[in-house]
């Protein structure tokens, strides 16, 4: 056998098709792209579009709220610590973070951190250091003996954070200076 002798097996290609070559191509005259208008061009979308009529989507009514400022926050039962704590996932000698959590594979990746909450039974005494516990969990975790250590909390700014009325405390300091 030559290199010359090689062949791919019948039917394994296809030659591509070669459009605008004429009728007898089969992808003559306009290429298989139907006839003339906007959706014979290339890039083109027509999503929603109903002929001049409403469209279904703005028919309906706007349902529902996106809070722009809620948190991404990875929850957690007391249930699955324990667990994980008599499995060896987690060392309670030493303190349990977010990430440690995360490397144990009891939770997913979030943005904001990891939340602790009330549901199973504890024993086990733990020093955690979350973005935040609900109360009752809080509760359960200090009556086994451990510890929560949550971050502090950021300053809000004076004014509810609006320009005006910083400006206003301050004209009115400056005016009772003045006097």
């Amino acid at each position: 056998m030559q290199l010359n002798d090689l062949r791919d097996n019948r039917g394994a290609t296809k030659p591509r098709k070669r459009i605008g070559r004429g009728w007898g191509s089969g992808t003559g005259k306009t290429s298989g792209k139907g006839n003339k208008g906007q959706k014979s061009r290339s890039g083109v979308s027509l999503l929603g579009f109903e002929g001049g009529q409403m469209p279904l989507y703005r028919r309906l009514p706007k349902r529902g709220f996106n809070n722009p400022f809620s948190n991404d926050l990875a929850e957690i039962n007391l249930g699955k610590l324990q667990k994980a704590v008599d499995a060896g996932k987690i060392d309670p000698k030493k303190p349990v973070t977010g990430e440690t959590l995360l490397e144990a594979g009891l939770v997913r990746k979030s943005a904001d951190g990891v939340k602790v909450l009330a549901k199973g039974e504890l024993s086990a005494k733990l020093e955690l250091e979350v973005a935040a516990a609900s109360k009752a969990a809080t509760a359960a975790i200090e009556k086994a003996g451990g510890k929560v250590t949550l971050p502090e909390p950021k300053a809000k700014p004076e004014g509810k954070g609006k320009a005006r009325h910083r400006i206003q405390a301050e004209r009115a300091a400056a005016r009772a200076k003045a006097e």
